[in-house]
């Protein structure tokens, strides 16, 4: 019984040690949750307060720049623009990195904003844009970016130009300053149309050069349209295309020349009518003239012409001929064939003889003014473009590649070197 009785007492002292604990924990959370009737429930209902009054006061215009905040080989054509939704733009600063503004336009609804120019290659600019929600709320936001550096760029630099009147012969011709390796992705980005309709192929005589023309000569008066649509485009490993426009030009006149080595005449037609014959002088038998179908690349009232740059040397290393002021010029090659006047030679030798060193003389005067001469005819009857074909010479056809030529190619041999 005594034991039973310890046992109730030890029992009973426990439960008492247990309320007071429990006790206390009432009483310390009772503390504690009187605490947060006085001051944390307060807290919690003015942090939610101030919650909600700073979200009132973010503005909902949401601006994006790209490129992105850090980039590099950036686009100088696409790249830098500022658009904002849920607001409208209310102020854009572009500058270089050195401090230059950089102008620009905002749309009509104040939505985007753009560059008014290309911008330039291996440059950083920085972007700042403001832009305020529909509650005047303003929001802001930077970013800084590099272009792509002419190492990893290319470009193509075109003929004929831009709103130019060629003949009826001349190619787009297009020589990018790297090698291509990706041509079906360049040629793509390329495109050339004529208002005839004339189907248009290209042909790439290397990595760095592509040429576009139909299978005949372009029909005269038309118009033909390049299109570069090469920005971004990858040409080589890391080495992107920079260009985005579009160029005119027009197709003048149908003249095509024709120079006969054997008679040493040369026959003027336009639209396929003799319009002139003109007595000429070609290439010596020891230096013959090219054959073949040339297109005019270049005119020149005036130019130097010195053997030595052509590979005509005397003994002692300078050309065989020095010549200061070669009048009426008009390139055909870029290995050195003219057409041009001549005051040096013999008259008697025009029609009779041909002495040149390759390339085809017409009678003229010293000065390049005398209106009565056949040289002054012809270059001022004779636009970049225009088609000379040379025959009987007895010397090999001009290479296709050799000056604006590629009309030496067969159609199908021309549309076998397209990428597309």
């Amino acid at each position: 019984m005594e034991k039973r009785v310890m046992t109730v007492s030890k029992r009973r002292r426990g439960l008492t040690v247990a309320s007071a604990l429990l006790g206390g924990v009432l009483v310390l959370s009772a503390c504690s949750s009187g605490d947060n009737d006085a001051s944390g429930s307060s807290n919690d209902t003015s942090q939610a307060k101030a919650d909600e009054a700073a979200a009132k006061k973010t503005s909902e215009a949401d601006i994006k720049i790209t490129p992105k905040d850090g980039s590099d080989n950036a686009s100088i054509n696409n790249s830098a623009a500022v658009t904002v939704s849920k607001g409208t733009l209310t102020d854009v600063s572009m500058t270089t990195a050195d401090g230059a503004e950089v102008a620009g336009a905002l749309s009509a609804d104040k939505t985007s904003w753009k560059p008014s120019a290309q911008l330039e290659r291996s440059t950083t600019y920085k972007l700042a844009a403001e832009a305020k929600d529909s509650d005047g709320r303003v929001a802001h936001e930077n970013a800084s970016f590099t272009t792509v550096s002419p190492t990893n760029s290319f470009i193509g630099n075109f003929t004929p130009e831009d709103g130019s009147t060629v003949g009826v012969g001349m190619p787009v011709s297009i020589n990018f300053d790297k090698a291509i390796t990706n041509k079906s992705a360049v040629q793509k980005g390329i495109t050339v149309s004529s208002s005839s309709g004339q189907e248009v192929v290209g042909h790439w005589f290397n990595a760095n050069r592509i040429d576009f023309r139909p299978d005949d000569y372009w029909t005269e008066n038309s118009t033909v349209t390049l299109k570069l649509a090469l920005d971004g485009v990858e040409g080589a490993d890391g080495v992107y295309g920079v260009q985005q426009k579009a160029v005119t030009f027009k197709i003048g006149r149908n003249q095509v020349t024709y120079v006969d080595a054997k008679t040493k005449q040369m026959k003027v037609t336009q639209d396929g009518k003799t319009v002139k014959t003109i007595p000429i002088s070609a290439g010596s038998p020891e230096n013959k003239t090219y054959e073949g179908i040339m297109v005019m690349s270049e005119k020149f009232k005036e130019t130097r012409m010195n053997g030595a740059t052509v590979g005509f040397t005397d003994d002692d290393g300078k050309g065989e001929y020095d010549i200061k002021d070669v009048p009426h010029a008009i390139r055909l090659t870029n290995s050195g064939t003219f057409v041009h006047g001549n005051y040096w030679g013999a008259k008697s030798i025009f029609g009779s003889v041909n002495t040149s060193h390759g390339c085809v003389g017409l009678s003229d005067t010293k000065g390049a003014n005398d209106k009565g001469t056949a040289g002054y005819w012809f270059y001022n009857n004779s636009i970049v473009g225009d088609v000379v074909i040379v025959q009987n010479t007895g010397d090999k056809t001009v290479s296709p590649d050799n000056g604006l030529n590629g009309w030496n190619l067969s159609w199908a041999d021309w549309k076998a070197g397209s990428a597309a």
